[in-house]
């Protein structure tokens, strides 16, 4: 599964990070008991007094009503005779439960005794020991944003899809709702004529009920599968077929079909014409044929991200469904996101983890394949550079006092989604390519393959996957390094000297100003350059030597591969910054974060920053050359440049990014750069970025909203998909309230999904009190409004400094309202949103005014933790550095 930011997902290559996830969705009215004997059931895994060995699930789904009904039998072993068995399901009105046993029928009382979803069976006589079926009659309601079931009306017509993972199976239909649990599904939909109904194996047939109101669809049994894997989507879609040719490791066509809302019907040939190509890179890295006899893949308007249910994949629109325009953002998005969905076919849905505390090897394996082989897929995107952005930004958070390792136990339902972060994707990706970086392609796959062989359709655990990896790397330092990273929270910082001819090399864990951490030791694969020579080392003691110095820049984290920062003497440091505008990607990316790196822990003058990205700026990769100015935008918009020096600033972005720009060129009409390569299209975008927005460009900010006026006033061919965002966003800025009032109805009145997006992320740009308290009167009133929508409305208000404090107030009066059917991709976000304050009275105001509030809703406290710290640790940077850095740019020439 990868996770999105459901209002920039078209923009993002990917982080995920972007994305902090809890616990899955609560209803607003859940059935729990409130009897004394409720109070003790378990809160993690189920007891072992039965397990599940096959599913039968018949579920009638119709997507104008706004309930759906459901009949699952469960064939369970029983260990020992029981009269009470737990097992999941959440706000299940069940009306029949009972178990068959040796041909006799005994009744059971269901009764939910946990809001996250833990269920009591209690059996009118008791059930033996041996083979049993449980079955269940019950009806639920329809979810509106991504867990469970849910509904979506997009432009009249309703549709369903299913977001199961982590725990949101039970709500669907009652389970036994564990990875660790395997079996067949027999799958029965009941739908209304006419529409179409997908699960993870193909159809068998499908017949007419009596009446011809509904057609029942019976799915062939599938292969071993956990419940959170299993998936539905039923609705009007627009399908299109195909096939994938065979390959060596796949001797028949694999049918694909891509699906979607209707008004998207235009937009399914891209993904059906690059599906195939990633599947082929797939197989012939895990050296086996695709796992599953179809694949689906199906878009829906409200997902965030994707999920990798086994033969049906659903995706956000944005992130699937391509049409002729799609810039260079979107294709690394549809790249990277559906080569990580698919890698999970094999590495999580054929194989998969024993329990929650393993996930890391699902997501943290496929954040780096989905690299990989999107980078093999279309090598001219540059996709594979993400992965190194990724694990930087996770750094951010795993410099945190307050976290996690990326291995950590999962003893209560609350902390399951906790897991799904960006210490899993980020840091865990870039963990994954250390490793088989240092190892050796070869030696890595072989293990992953190894893996693959010893547990067909089965589950595995982290000390099985490090065995099958020892197995075939037959080297213990390669485990013992990914071991200390896996489970140590923290990161290393490696501080390099000069000392008698020899090269030095200290290790110690990395803290921002301010912030203290205790003594940690990593083995780390240490990969350098020192001038044009190339070399590896296992540093596994606090200091180490690495040989005789060699003339040259030093360059100490090779490609950029590493998850650990550097530190440099000033010398070194400069040698290395004067070669920033040739750097390679990866490398040029790793100084510059080395480099904020040590000013964020109060060790480097902020002028050099400055300096550093005005060299990094002449860099050919898209990425490197606008770093360093992205993260100068992060000190205005965290306070560090005083207001009088806003002009300043201003022209010193311009000096540094003006030139480039115009360099290339800029022309905001559709196409009209078509015939430049991807990575200088993803340039000149992010220069208009930096120019309008930082360096406050009259004439090209009175450009984009001609265009944007053109474009909204019917001329779709005004602006391009590229810029489409940052126009809109110019747009409202400069015309205010009326504007964003404008642009909010046309938005939510569009079939467009990415002009939707696009649009509901530029609503708030630039917002005042006044267009928050007409945003609030929306917020949770206006039924076209999706809860993801609102989320990211509340977010865009609470990035704005003038809109900040009186969001922040109304954000806290409605905390409980706003809580209300988020799932996995949204829960935590809701805790987060007070992270654009950076002082430490904001975040003890922040704590006093929400922890209740973060306590009560049952999610975890993590993330909310993660928030409070970020914004003390920004205060204190900005109290020791904010004279120093507007000085910076008064200075700068």
């Amino acid at each position: 599964m990868i996770r999105l930011d459901p209002m920039r997902a078209f923009l993002l290559a990917l982080s995920l990070l972007s994305l902090p996830v809890a616990a899955t969705a609560l209803s607003a009215t859940p059935v729990v008991a409130q009897d004394a004997a409720a109070a003790s059931y378990p809160q993690g895994k189920l007891p072992d007094t039965a397990k599940p060995t096959a599913y039968r699930l018949e579920l009638t789904i119709v997507p104008s009503k706004p309930r759906f009904s459901g009949k699952t039998e469960i064939d369970v072993a029983v260990k020992e005779q029981t009269s009470t068995l737990f097992i999941h399901g959440r706000d299940l009105k069940v009306s029949s439960a009972t178990v068959e046993q040796n041909g006799k029928t005994i009744k059971a009382k269901y009764t939910q005794v946990d809001p996250l979803g833990v269920v009591r069976l209690d059996f009118a006589k008791p059930v033996a020991a041996g083979k049993a079926t449980l079955k269940f009659e019950y009806d639920a309601p329809f979810g509106d944003t991504a867990a469970g079931l849910y509904r979506i009306q997009v432009d009249g017509e309703w549709y369903v899809w299913s977001q199961f993972q982590s725990i949101d199976a039970r709500s669907a239909f009652p389970s036994f709702d564990e990875p660790g649990y395997k079996t067949s599904f027999k799958v029965t939909l009941l739908t209304p004529d006419k529409m179409e109904a997908a699960s993870n194996f193909p159809r068998h047939f499908a017949q007419d009920e009596p009446g011809g109101r509904l057609v029942r669809h019976i799915f062939y049994p599938t292969s071993p599968l956990p419940t959170y894997l299993m998936a539905f989507a039923v609705g009007p879609f627009a399908v299109v077929e195909g096939v994938v040719p065979p390959t060596p490791q796949r001797n028949v066509p694999l049918p694909i079909r891509i699906l979607a809302t209707q008004p998207n019907k235009g937009k399914l040939a891209y993904a059906l014409k690059e599906t195939g190509p990633i599947v082929a890179h797939l197989e012939a890295y895990f050296n086996q044929a695709f796992p599953y006899p179809k694949l689906d893949q199906v878009g829906s308007p409200v997902m965030p991200g994707a999920m990798e249910n086994a033969g049906l994949d659903i995706y956000g629109d944005n992130i699937l469904l391509l049409d002729d325009g799609a810039d260079t953002e979107q294709k690394r998005s549809f790249g990277m996101i559906v080569a990580h969905e698919l890698s999970h076919q094999w590495f999580g849905d054929y194989v998969t983890p024993a329990w929650w505390d393993d996930i890391w090897l699902n997501e943290s394996f496929a954040n780096w394949m989905g690299y990989r082989i999107g980078n093999e897929w279309r090598p001219e995107l540059n996709i594979g550079a993400g992965a190194i952005d990724e694990a930087f930004a996770a750094m951010d958070t795993d410099a945190l006092k307050v976290g996690r390792p990326i291995r950590q136990p999962i003893i209560n339902n609350a902390d399951i989604d906790q897991a799904f972060d960006s210490i899993t994707y980020g840091k865990g990706g870039q963990v994954v390519a250390m490793v088989a970086g240092y190892l050796g392609d070869e030696r890595f796959r072989n293990g992953v393959r190894l893996h693959m062989s010893r547990h067909p359709h089965g589950n595995a655990t982290t000390d099985q996957f490090f065995g099958n990896l020892a197995d075939a790397a037959q080297d213990p330092r390669v485990l013992e390094s990914m071991k200390s990273f896996i489970y140590q929270q923290g990161f290393p910082v490696v501080e390099f000297s000069h000392v008698g001819g020899y090269l030095v090399a200290k290790q110690s864990r990395y803290a921002p100003l301010g912030s203290d951490a205790a003594s940690q030791t990593w083995t780390i694969p240490l990969c350098l350059r020192r001038g044009a020579e190339e070399g590896c080392y296992m540093l596994d003691k606090v200091e180490g030597s690495l040989g005789t110095d060699v003339a040259g820049e030093l360059m100490p984290n090779l490609g950029g591969t590493g998850y650990y920062r550097f530190a440099l003497t000033p010398e070194d440091w400069d040698a290395l910054i004067a070669t920033g505008g040739t750097l390679k990607g990866g490398e040029g990316l790793a100084a510059s974060d080395s480099l904020w790196a040590q000013f964020a822990a109060g060790k480097l003058d902020p002028a050099r920053l400055i300096s550093a990205a005005r060299v990094m700026a002449t860099n050919p990769d898209s990425r490197v050359a606008v770093d360093g100015g992205a993260r100068l935008a992060g000190l205005r918009r965290k306070g560090l440049v005083a207001e009088d020096a806003t002009a300043d600033y201003r022209r010193v972005m311009a000096g540094i990014y003006g030139p480039r720009l115009a360099a290339l060129g800029f022309d905001p009409k559709a196409g009209a750069h078509a015939s430049d390569t991807p990575d200088t299209q993803s340039l000149r975008t992010n220069l208009v970025d930096l120019m309008a927005d930082d360096a406050h460009d009259e004439a090209l900010r009175a450009k984009l909203k001609a265009a944007a006026a053109a474009y909204l006033a019917g001329d779709n061919s005004a602006l391009d998909q590229s810029i489409l965002g940052l126009a809109l966003a110019v747009h409202v800025e400069d015309g205010g309230l009326p504007a964003a009032k404008a642009l909010f109805e046309t938005a939510m009145t569009s079939t467009d999904e990415l002009f939707r997006a696009s649009a509901a992320g530029a609503v708030t740009n630039g917002a005042t009190p006044d267009t928050a308290t007409w945003l609030f009167g929306v917020l949770l009133s206006d039924n076209r409004l999706r809860a993801t929508e609102r989320l990211g409305l509340l977010a865009g208000l609470m990035r704005q400094p003038k809109s900040r404090d009186i969001t922040f107030d109304w954000y806290v009066a409605n905390y409980e309202a706003l809580s209300k059917g988020t799932g996995i991709f949204s829960a935590t976000r809701l805790q987060t949103l007070g992270g654009g304050y950076c002082s430490a009275e904001r975040a003890n105001q922040l704590d006093a005014a929400l922890r209740a509030k973060v306590v009560a809703g049952g999610r975890g406290t993590l993330s909310f933790d993660r928030t409070l710290e970020k914004v003390r640790n920004c205060g204190v940077l900005k109290d020791a550095k904010a004279a120093e850095v507007t000085q910076a740019f008064k200075s700068a020439s």
